[in-house]
């Protein structure tokens, strides 16, 4: 802001030969040079604040009435859908599908999967692509996320190691994934991590699945990390052949939509869920660190 200045003794304007004040063209420069940097820095600080928090409140409240939607869903339930136990994934772009937890990042770690990867979509909770797999089936479920702001659902899936439990609920069943071992561990494998019984099914994958790692940084060009076997564009196993992945992409680094960011997990159980006793969950939810 520009200030006011005096003639009068002490108050630090220039006074000329005839008593009125003059202006310094360097100073006035430098202030007003000055006062735009200042403004500048606010209005990015402002665009911070709504992107990282305002943001998130938004997509909380959108996520909450998604997932409601999908509770509803699940509740509506017929005599021919509770005896056949068969999945519905064919649903708009938007709506939910299923739900997400990470025990690692602790027990209130859930988030309802919504189907597609539209810009509106991802506001609301992460996605799937749909061109992907399906939960728990052959093949690979490929689910796309915010890192920053907008619910920020895969903020830290940069922490997840090996064998860490990522589970999937549907309406019949929970799928248990575990995130596979990283680049650097898979020689050691079998004396390291492979020796701890929780993560029995987790080893590095052979045949065409053998360069599917844990973690991996590619361009934002790269959509060969979601086909059946990430990375093989030049193959399409048949269906008895598919191992049942689960795969998590996100931005990289934060703040940055420079490169993706890619988590590899596979499947290494199903628990049906019992509808005589509809609050049981699987173990692995404990798993919270």
């Amino acid at each position: 802001m520009s200030t006011v200045e005096h003639s009068g003794a002490g108050s630090g304007a220039l006074v000329g030969p005839g008593g009125g004040s003059t202006r310094d063209p360097v100073r006035t420069v430098v202030r007003g040079i000055g006062e735009l940097l200042i403004t500048a820095g606010l209005v990015v600080l402002l665009f911070v604040v709504y992107e990282v928090y305002v943001t998130d409140i938004m997509s909380a409240a959108k996520q909450r009435d998604a997932t409601a939607v999908l509770d509803q869903q699940w509740e509506q339930s017929t005599p021919e859908a509770e005896r056949e136990r068969t999945e519905n994934y064919n649903r708009p772009e938007g709506e939910g599908i299923a739900k997400m937890y990470i025990p690692a990042f602790g027990a209130d770690y859930a988030f309802t999967i919504l189907q597609g990867t539209t810009e509106k979509t991802l506001e609301i909770g992460p996605g799937r692509y749909l061109d992907s797999g399906e939960p728990g089936a052959p093949g690979n479920f490929a689910v796309a996320g915010h890192r920053v702001g907008k619910g920020a659902p895969f903020n830290d899936i940069d922490l997840l190691a090996s064998c860490d439990a990522i589970v999937v609920e549907t309406r019949f069943s929970w799928f248990v994934y575990r995130v596979l071992p990283k680049r650097d561990e898979v020689d050691s494998w079998a004396t390291t991590k492979g020796a701890d019984p929780r993560c029995a099914g987790t080893g590095p994958l052979g045949g065409e699945y053998s360069g599917v790692v844990g973690q991996q940084i590619v361009a934002p060009s790269d959509g060969s990390v979601i086909l059946p076997v990430p990375g093989r564009v030049d193959l399409r196993p048949d269906k008895g052949e598919e191992v049942a992945l689960m795969t998590l992409t996100t931005c990289h680094p934060r703040f940055s939509d420079r490169e993706r960011l890619i988590v590899h997990a596979v499947m290494v159980k199903q628990w049906a869920k019992n509808p005589d006793r509809p609050g049981e969950t699987p173990p692995e939810l404990k798993e919270t660190s």
